[in-house]
């Protein structure tokens, strides 16, 4: 009951509920509820938490975060920056990534970057994200350009684009690599074709360089480089291209995706998803190809892990040398 006689869990519920709606409601104090509120580990007492976090729900209140950060300094939003969205690789890393992040008391907004030119617009028009951290995936921007996009220091860099100055996470791609194109040369493999991605990734120009060297040191021939995209659709287009030629004993993708989309256009040579005259290798590992339809031999680095060492930057709990890599390692399965 207020001084009125009126039974506050009775009245009208307001329209726009604030902090000081919540607090009444509660029965506690502005400043009781703020703290209750908060993601961060304020004193409160467990029974007054509860009451606030109670008061909350029943009002549908939802904290201004921009509010927030102009006492905490912070948004609780951190960026993730792709190329697209259509990197299966990708998707298959962003649902542990995403669970990561909100541990953490943080929410992800994405930013689609899609091109070099789009980051320029970005840099000529003034556009710029308020963020506490950005994690950069897209390989259209350097470290140097991304802390200017986000007018902050806080930028991890995942594309190989790093300097001295940023963070940076990457997988140790040769490991795996040799593994793979060894176990083809125990196969009787002397020939490969390459299917490649975009040559503008750092990352791709490594990689590529990776499979030639391991490929020469085994031996084997490298009688056709096709580029894609990483797509499936570039995939089934480069399988377009093989079934015209004699088949080289052996075909690496440089991502899972487009190994997906050489296999179901080269069917009749994988019956079952079985290798016969020809081997099909991918990269990335995903989930995907652990099922019956895309048995693809691949290459991949664990997950979790690569997850766990992004939130150890973004906490402060790695500290370098940058970058910090993690071993890649090879899957068999039926293509290979």
């Amino acid at each position: 009951m207020d001084g009125n006689g009126t039974d506050k869990l009775c009245a009208p519920l307001p329209a726009n509920p604030t902090i000081s709606d919540v607090a009444e409601r509660a029965g506690v104090s502005r400043a009781v509820a703020s703290r209750a509120l908060s993601d961060e580990q304020r004193p409160v007492s467990a029974e007054k938490k509860a009451r606030v976090l109670q008061a909350a729900q029943e009002l549908g209140f939802r904290p201004n975060l921009l509010a927030r950060s102009l006492t905490t300094k912070s948004v609780n939003l951190v960026a993730v920056v792709v190329n697209h969205i259509h990197d299966l690789s990708d998707l298959d890393l962003f649902d542990p990534l995403l669970a990561a992040v909100q541990n953490m008391g943080k929410q992800v907004i994405f930013i689609r970057v899609g091109s070099s030119d789009r980051v320029e617009s970005f840099l000529r028009t003034g556009v710029a994200y308020h963020v506490d951290a950005a994690i950069v995936f897209s390989d259209f921007a350097d470290a140097a350009t991304a802390r200017t996009l986000f007018r902050s220091d806080q930028v991890l860099m995942l594309n190989g684009r790093h300097d001295d100055d940023s963070p940076a996470v990457i997988p140790d791609e040769r490991v795996g690599i040799t593994e793979a194109v060894t176990h083809a040369a125990r196969q009787g493999v002397k020939s490969a074709a390459l299917v490649t991605g975009r040559l503008t990734s750092v990352l791709e120009q490594a990689r590529i360089r990776l499979y030639q060297d391991a490929l020469a040191a085994q031996g084997i021939r490298l009688t056709a480089s096709l580029q894609g995209d990483y797509s499936y659709a570039s995939g089934h287009k480069a399988g377009e291209e093989l079934a015209l030629t004699p088949r080289p004993d052996a075909i690496f993708c440089t991502s899972d995706a487009m190994a997906m989309g050489v296999l179901d256009r080269l069917r009749a040579d994988f019956p079952q998803g079985r290798a016969t005259t020809t081997r099909l290798y991918g990269f990335d590992n995903l989930s995907l190809t652990d099922f019956d339809a895309y048995p693809i031999s691949s290459i991949g680095y664990d997950k979790q892990a690569y997850v766990a060492a992004v939130i150890a930057v973004l906490t402060g709990a790695a500290t370098g040398p940058w970058p910090l890599t993690l071993p890649t390692r090879f899957h068999p399965r039926l293509t290979g």
